[in-house]
């Protein structure tokens, strides 16, 4: 991690500089912004100071650094495994991530969590949540603390949701003994310890610990569940899941339980605005409601939705009623680009087909025909940066804003794929690809500087990503 000398830092004279905030339309002039001891000083036209390190973001876009509200670093290894590639959700589970979990050694591990990190810093962002389930009786190396560990050593913000289950599908039925559940007194347990090791509740935190069984209508029992809202608020703790995914959640909480997937969880306690869920893709217009009611929160995750074949979630009904809405990538698995550039142009470009989809001639009672208002540049920014904040409660990042952490990604747009843009704001998620990133800081620290993070060599990590999935493939 570089680690600046410097308290003061001048960005200057960048070409556009979108603030990922409602406030303001999404946009500010600058075109400098200092930053002092981390935080957003000011914002305008300004002057260097004695001694400030001014860098020269002439031709620059600048966005706040991405929020990723939704992970699982483990699956880096696991991307376009073919016997899952065409497959949906429940069968995919199979093929894929549950078939080869059982071959992560405490080596393999750290290398996936590492290259899900890089690729992430690579395009911007600067906060990751987790959704780690990968834990069982008696696990050989403690995964949360590597997790930890890779985060810190590459300087990102980095938010565990602790997921796990006390129970299995019977898809899990036949796996190997060493992914037996947890039980749900040994869940708590090593909860509480990694809230007393790793959970902060300062706004600029850096570290923070969630609650997040992997999925409550299979992985837990029903007063467990409520049990274990009650464990994690007790602790100060918010709440995350996956629910609404594909139909089979809809059929499954119907033939259960005798209600919608969102009205179950209502019952026992995980909804309101300290509880956010990956995916709802599939929602009956009371769940929207009651999920806007209760200011419940969303991790969009475009890419592995449309990879899976699950859908395309409602996001701007949601926002409309009253959802936070943020961006996740979802596990490499079933997302091959698992970074927040190609996420939020696909965020972009899937909710206007949805609109496009959903329009009907007038004939048939509609209005319009397509959907390309559904979805602003300005709207994806801030679902990717101060929607993905509100959802996990870190109030200090507040986008490009005086008074804010500086948790900042500068953009060069020198890429032919960029050259003829009327409005350069929009390139980095409008043109897709993969800018190249000048800085990014998090927390006014440089943690990439002209594309590169210090000490990762990424051929090094090409050659052993290509031996570790040998190894994978091998079953050694």
């Amino acid at each position: 991690m570089i680690q600046t000398s410097h308290t003061s830092i001048l960005i200057s004279n960048a070409h556009s500089i979108l603030t990922g905030r409602a406030d303001d339309g999404g946009r500010t002039a600058g075109p400098d912004i200092r930053v002092v001891d981390g935080r957003i000083q000011a914002i305008g036209k300004l002057t260097a100071l004695p001694g400030e390190r001014v860098l020269d973001a002439t031709d620059c876009v600048v966005y706040p650094a991405w929020v990723n509200t939704h992970h699982h670093l483990f699956q880096s290894l696991l991307k376009g495994d073919p016997g899952g590639l065409n497959l949906s959700l429940t069968e995919w589970l199979a093929a894929t991530p549950y078939r080869y979990r059982a071959r992560f050694d405490e080596k393999l591990f750290r290398l996936a969590a590492r290259i899900g990190l890089v690729e992430l810093a690579r395009s911007g962002c600067g906060t990751v949540a987790d959704h780690h389930y990968l834990y069982y009786p008696d696990m050989p190396y403690d995964s949360s603390a590597i997790l930890f560990e890779e985060a810190e050593a590459l300087g990102l913000r980095f938010v565990l949701c602790r997921g796990g289950a006390t129970q299995t599908r019977q898809l899990e039925a036949e796996l190997p003994s060493a992914l037996r559940p947890e039980s749900l007194q040994a869940y708590q347990d090593d909860v509480a310890r990694l809230a007393a090791l790793y959970h902060d509740a300062a706004p600029d935190a850096m570290r923070r610990i969630v609650m997040a069984p992997t999925t409550p209508l299979y992985s837990v029992q029903p007063a467990e569940l409520r049990e274990l809202a009650a464990f994690g608020r007790s602790l100060g703790l918010r709440l995350h899941s996956h629910l609404s995914e594909t139909v089979e959640y809809q059929q499954a909480a119907r033939g259960k339980f005798g209600c919608s997937p969102v009205a179950f969880v209502g019952e026992h306690d995980w909804l309101g605005p300290d509880v956010w869920y990956a995916h709802l893709v599939k929602l009956e217009a009371e769940e929207i409601a009651l999920l806007g009611q209760t200011g419940t929160g969303i991790a969009h995750c475009p890419q592995s939705n449309g990879r899976l074949g699950s859908g395309i979630a409602p996001v701007r009904q949601l926002e409309a009623a009253g959802v936070t809405v943020s961006i996740g990538v979802d596990g490499a698995a079933s997302n091959e680009a698992a970074d927040m550039i190609s996420e939020t142009h696909a965020a972009w470009l899937m909710q206007r087909a949805r609109g496009g989809q959903d329009a009907l001639p007038a004939y048939a009672g509609g209005s319009s025909e397509g959907g390309a208002d559904a979805a602003s540049i300005e709207d994806v920014v801030r679902w990717g940066s101060t929607g993905g904040a509100r959802v996990l409660g870190i109030e200090g990042l507040q986008g490009i804003a005086v008074g804010g952490c500086a948790d900042i990604a500068v953009y060069a747009l020198d890429d032919p794929r960029y050259f003829g843009l009327h409005d350069p704001a929009i390139g980095p998620v409008a043109c897709g690809g993969r800018p190249h990133l000048k800085w990014l800081f998090v927390q006014g620290r440089a943690v990439v500087e002209n594309d590169s993070l210090p000490g990762v060599d990424l051929a090094q990590l090409g050659r052993e990503a290509r031996a570790a999935v040998k190894s994978l493939l091998s079953g050694t």
